[in-house]
């Protein structure tokens, strides 16, 4: 007897109804026309608040619990709570460790099979979903849903304590973890701690002295891929960010943001400890200037700075403690820049060069110090007579 185009395999199992396409069984007649979908591509079901369908009433059933909000799938390990059984199945693997999709070609396991197929994509290379507006193709569906919002400026996700909205589930719980505290990700060799998996990476870096990204232009290399992107601003000068107060552009966002509380005066970030006041928690290249006020009133100081300063790093003034030790000297200290910089000493690096004369240094402050030199700018003014300097340290010589 001739063989079919297709050899389904014989009905058995209590699964008699063969799909014809693939020759995938199942034991309900229902559940054969609704895997047919999937090849015809058709998404019957749709959802009345955003563009969102899907062949099964079950998911746009779950996915309408993301606009209510509704989550009534809860973990009972902890305060886990989900819009689908399938989802609180794969979630109490994270507490179990089982991961039972396993690829043939590495060592890698998985959760759930969608995560093994897109897992395997890594080998072939392939990224079947493409953006139709723009280049982008990618492994995974959900990235691109996520990705085509972007075009479209949807943000469907909102958070219930601000004002906070996204583009993606991932993005929401990460944004949450700002108001719970919560800090999942701890580094193995100081005490910090982080909300994300990325940033722990980072920073372990702080660590190793791993810089992965290099510049094409020069011999900058950076532990972040962010910051190697402002870097090659500084070569086209290109400045993206602008005040829509002032003429003010800068290269990093992040600058933008603390550039406009000149503006608004907002200070948020202080020590609980003394009267230090940031307008940064974290590193932007904010160029140091006479705005850094420093007013001995109490057994610390009174910090009220626009100038950089970490946060962090300020407690630890306080703490006593200084996590990051050099392995040549018994130097230790409070952030990682200033071990860096203390590491110098031994290679003799001096990657600031002046570009009006020969002169190099190993930080980037003490060549703004010398090129006002060349400049002639003083901005430091002693009170008692005419006397100005170019270097706070020379205004506390006179005093």
């Amino acid at each position: 007897m001739e063989s079919s185009h297709l050899d389904v395999p014989p009905a058995g199992q209590g699964k008699p109804h063969a799909c014809d396409m693939c020759g995938h069984r199942f034991a309900l007649e229902k559940q054969l026309r609704t895997h047919a979908l999937i090849h015809s591509g058709e998404k019957p079901y749709m959802c009345d608040t955003c563009s969102y369908r899907c062949r099964q009433l079950t998911c746009l059933k779950s996915h309408m619990r993301t606009h209510t909000g509704e989550k009534p799938y809860a973990c009972d390990k902890c305060e886990y709570k989900c819009t689908s059984s399938n989802n609180l199945k794969r979630h109490k693997r994270t507490h179990t460790g089982e991961k039972p999709y396993a690829c043939d070609k590495c060592e890698y396991k998985g959760r759930c099979s969608s995560a093994l197929q897109a897992h395997k994509r890594t080998h072939t290379g392939e990224k079947p979903y493409k953006c139709d507006t723009c280049d982008y193709r990618c492994t995974h569906l959900s990235n691109l849903k996520t990705h085509k919002r972007t075009h479209t400026g949807e943000k469907p996700y909102a958070c219930d304590t601000c004002d906070y909205r996204c583009s993606s589930m991932t993005h929401l719980t990460l944004h949450k973890r700002i108001h719970s505290g919560e800090k999942l990700y701890a580094c193995d060799t100081c005490d910090y701690r982080c909300a994300q998996l990325s940033n722990l990476k980072t920073h372990k870096r702080t660590h190793t002295g791993e810089k992965p990204y290099a510049c094409d232009m020069c011999d900058y290399r950076s532990n972040q891929l962010v910051h190697l992107k402002a870097h090659k601003r500084t070569h086209t000068g290109e400045k993206p960010y602008a005040c829509d107060t002032c003429d003010y552009r800068c290269r990093h966002l992040s600058s933008l943001k603390t550039h406009i509380r000149t503006h608004t005066g907002e200070k948020p970030d202080a020590c609980d400890t003394c009267d230090y006041i940031s307008m940064l928690s974290s590193y932007s290249n904010t160029s140091f200037t006479n705005a850094s006020i420093r007013t001995p009133t109490c057994e610390t100081f009174v910090h009220i700075h626009i100038y950089l300063s970490s946060l962090k790093v300020h407690f630890r003034t306080h703490s006593g403690k200084k996590p990051y030790a050099c392995d040549k000297c018994e130097y230790k200290c409070t952030s990682s820049k200033s071990l860096k910089q203390h590491k110098g000493i031994y290679i003799g690096e001096k990657p600031y060069a002046c570009g009006t004369c020969d002169y190099r240094c190993s930080r980037m402050r003490t060549l703004k110090l010398h090129k006002r030199i060349h400049r002639g700018e003083k901005p430091y003014a002693f009170d008692m007579c005419d006397y100005r300097c170019n270097q706070p340290a020379n205004l506390k010589a006179t005093s």
